[in-house]
């Protein structure tokens, strides 16, 4: 046999045990699946493998925030809820009404509607049977909205426009029209230019009256303009002949002294008695007595 045929003869060999040894391992494999099988179904034992866990779904709930159950069932919050509809109702309405749309049982609920009828910003009318939201003004117009602010301005002081956006909607833009016609003044919040106060513009800008918006150049000058620092503000009032104002100097302070018997002073020295009385003559009590010889 030559070398040729004596390396075929073996890989055949070893490619026979392969074989062999790959369709063993299939046959166990496939007898301890059907056993296991076979086991589950009759009731099985501690021993029989556990089932395959299953994976919970993904949900894109945020449970960092409450859920919205509407009116609740508290007293007090469906009170909330009824008040707050009542404010942006424009006009009186029936208490069985504002129980459908606040989903609230205020005309059912005694405990509730009492507390209702007793709110102080709730007006009830016997006549009518209607209620309405008692707000701080009246207005429901420019005029009389203007009128309101002339009022409060001629008392020496100027309306806050969130307290009229509380009695009347419309107001904020009531007011900035009544801006751009010159009938107001307006002061605004740095951050973000919201309407804050509103006054009434005494000298309204007239060609009769007078009471124009400065130029815009005139302004720029006077926006150029710089304050000197201390030393430099002293130096140019004195060029002009004038000096600084003089603080109010303080008060000197009394001196402060210490009470006798108080912590904080000097020691006083207190004296020894002397009780050995019998010792007097032979030994000198008041100073350090040490035996001789030590």
């Amino acid at each position: 046999m030559s070398k040729l045929q004596q390396d075929a003869a073996a890989f055949k060999s070893v490619m026979h045990r392969q074989d062999l040894v790959s369709w063993r391992r299939g046959t166990q494999a496939a007898s301890t699946s059907t056993a296991t099988t076979s086991t589950t179904d009759g009731g099985g034992d501690s021993q029989s493998s556990p089932p395959a866990k299953k994976k919970r779904p993904k949900t894109n709930v945020v449970y960092s925030q409450p859920a919205d159950t509407g009116t609740g069932t508290n007293v007090n919050t469906q009170l909330v809820y009824a008040v707050s509809y009542l404010k942006n109702h424009n006009g009186p309405i029936r208490l069985d009404d504002l129980a459908a749309y606040t989903s609230t049982p205020v005309n059912t609920d005694p405990v509730l509607l009492e507390k209702f009828k007793a709110h102080d910003r709730v007006v009830y009318d016997p006549k009518t049977d209607l209620y309405s939201y008692k707000s701080d003004f009246t207005f429901r117009n420019k005029a009389s909205l203007l009128t309101e602010i002339q009022r409060q301005t001629r008392k020496g002081g100027g309306l806050s426009v969130r307290a009229l956006k509380d009695s009347w909607k419309e107001a904020p833009a009531a007011i900035e029209e009544l801006e751009q016609e010159g009938d107001v003044l307006v002061t605004r919040t740095t951050k973000d230019g919201q309407l804050r106060m509103v006054f009434w513009n005494e000298i309204k800008p007239t060609d009769e009256a007078g009471g124009k918006r400065v130029d815009q150049e005139f302004l720029d000058l006077w926006h150029e303009l710089k304050v000197p620092n201390e030393v430099d503000l002293q130096k140019e009032l004195a060029s002009e002949g004038l000096q600084v104002t003089a603080a109010e100097a303080p008060a000197p302070k009394p001196p402060v002294t210490k009470k006798k018997g108080k912590r904080g002073g000097a020691p006083r020295q207190r004296q020894a008695k002397i009780t050995n009385t019998h010792l007097r003559g032979e030994i000198d009590l008041s100073k350090d007595y040490a035996p001789p010889g030590k």
